[in-house]
């Protein structure tokens, strides 16, 4: 048989797979030849309705459940995924938003969010690195947030989860110079507002909404699926020459 004539497998994980930009980005993704590992906390009906589109177009899919705050639940989840056979891609998408003020921030809220998002992204990430550098062209892609990057009167302000995601970032760039050698790239995307699906809890009220629609440039909240585009980028052969960046796609509200 002609090798190259093969479907080329591909092996990626997605966190936060059930619902918003990971379920736009396991769509997107879904073809003959590439295996989705989805990961859900517990959105059951919604991760099912993701890896029934999947297996639509052709597509493979495992789905996965655990609360990854928890810290046996990373290594857990990529052992699994190990013994079907490895993984070339990790995709961190899993986290929330925590609007809790600054003048009533408590340890344990702030540690919540940091377990949940930059330690949860650490220990994937070290469970999955011989993965990855086994892989030859791994990808990793971290979901973080303009929270991270806007700090302004009268914006909307979420202390834990701006420390939160600028930790993440700042793992991502170590983690960037790390796997460099092995040819694995690893990047962020920063999303502005975006829609929710219909039915999701929402982290800003409608009265902020409005506002954030006169701070975006293009006048419009971005969708999942104009985010899962970029990622879908990032874990292609076309970004191999792209490491350790930020990338905003929000709008122009960062201006």
């Amino acid at each position: 048989m002609n090798n190259s004539l093969e479907t080329p497998q591909r092996r990626i994980l997605v966190t936060g797979a059930a619902s918003g930009i990971g379920a736009a980005l396991c769509r997107r993704l879904a073809a003959p030849g590439v295996t989705l590992f989805m990961h859900t906390r517990a959105n059951r009906a919604g991760v099912e309705a993701v890896a029934e589109a999947v297996a639509q177009k052709g597509g493979a899919s495992h789905v996965y459940y655990g609360d990854l705050a928890e810290a046996a639940v990373a290594g857990d989840l990529i052992q699994a995924i190990a013994a079907t056979g490895g993984l070339d891609s990790l995709v961190a998408n899993a986290g929330f938003a925590n609007k809790t003020p600054l003048a009533e921030l408590d340890d344990a809220t702030l540690a919540q969010s940091h377990a949940a998002m930059p330690a949860a992204f650490n220990r994937l990430c070290r469970a999955a690195r011989p993965f990855l550098q086994a892989a030859g062209k791994g990808r990793v892609v971290a979901v973080s947030s303009f929270v991270a990057h806007r700090f302004q009167l009268g914006d909307v302000s979420m202390p834990a989860s701006a420390a939160a995601k600028a930790a993440l970032e700042a793992l991502a760039r170590a983690l960037a110079v790390d796997l460099a050698p092995h040819g694995v790239t690893v990047n962020c995307v920063s999303p502005g507002y975006i829609k929710k699906d219909p039915g999701a809890h929402a982290a800003l009220g409608s009265g902020n909404l409005r506002g954030a629609h006169d701070r975006i440039l293009l006048g419009r909240l971005g969708e999942p699926d104009e985010i899962a585009a970029l990622i879908e980028f990032l874990l292609s052969p076309a970004a191999a020459y792209i490491t350790g960046q930020t990338i905003h796609a929000d709008g122009g509200l960062g201006l």
